[in-house]
């Protein structure tokens, strides 16, 4: 028998566009050797430009979707994407508490790109309280993890980055990367926290542009290099690696945002680096 790929369950919904969302997932875990398991927790109606609607798939079928593929096979790591409801947070989280030795990565998507709403506060409470202390890392955008920690009395935009990963290490997350995409640097500045007290940046060129699926992208690949057998803090620095490269060779598909290339390595273009770490 030939070789077997590790597999990497991932929940999420779809985005017919192939740029975020489940179909993100799919591409960037082939990419990287990886056999997908997809579990489907939404449909969207969208395009490259923004959601125009959401439809959660009812939690019963989450649960049954996943449960059976993991009744059937064994599975390296889980990747958590938007799961669309309360109710479907609590499932997921409920499936993968069956699992505390196989790593967990959230993406804790709140908006599309267009700046959509895709979590109400009930999902973000769900989010924090029974999916965040599962997970081995999250990660979330500047402005994402602004909302997750703040307390509704202050300004979001007012709120540090070093202080938002302090707030979400005390509600009780493990390992976070934020991506700082969103701030006013002449550098992208990622920055990997953990509960031992660890903080590294990761500087990245800025590119120019606006780009459907990077989050997803990123959550994705890092599980990738999790289930190919890096270490944690090896998979998020590879993992942004070749973010920044599906980005850099990004595509226009239609009149919005344009799509992460997850096989740009196919195209045989000599690929410059542009990545400054700190240790």
């Amino acid at each position: 028998m030939t070789h077997t790929p590790p597999k990497v369950m991932t929940f999420s919904a779809t985005d017919p566009t192939g740029g975020a969302g489940l179909q993100a997932d799919l591409l960037t875990l082939s990419s990287l050797a990886c056999h997908p398991l997809s579990i489907i927790t939404g449909i969207t109606v969208q395009d490259t430009v923004g959601v125009n609607a959401l439809m959660p798939v009812d939690s019963q079928w989450v649960n049954d979707q996943a449960r059976t593929i993991l009744e059937d096979t064994e599975i390296s790591v889980f990747k958590v994407g938007l799961l669309g409801s309360a109710d479907n947070i609590a499932m997921v989280a409920d499936i993968i508490t069956d699992y505390p030795d196989t790593p967990l990565i959230v993406d804790p998507i709140l908006a599309s790109g267009r700046g959509d709403e895709l979590a109400d506060p009930e999902m973000i409470e769900a989010m924090v309280q029974l999916l965040f202390p599962l997970a081995t890392l999250i990660t979330p955008n500047s402005s994402e993890a602004k909302k997750l920690v703040s307390d509704g009395g202050e300004e979001v935009s007012n709120i540090k980055i070093d202080e938002c990963a302090s707030r979400l290490i005390n509600m009780g997350s493990k390992n976070i990367l934020i991506t700082g995409t969103h701030e006013k640097t002449k550098k992208v500045v990622n920055t990997f926290y953990s509960n031992n007290g660890g903080i590294r940046p990761f500087e990245w060129e800025r590119l120019e542009g606006t780009y459907h699926g990077s989050g997803c992208t990123l959550a994705s690949a890092i599980a990738a290099y999790c289930a190919q057998g890096f270490l944690l803090e090896a998979a998020v620095e590879e993992g942004q690696y070749f973010t920044w490269q599906a980005l850099k060779n990004a595509f226009k598909a239609g009149m919005g945002q344009a799509i992460p290339d997850r096989f740009f390595w196919t195209n045989h273009k000599e690929q410059d680096g542009g990545r400054q770490t700190h240790h």
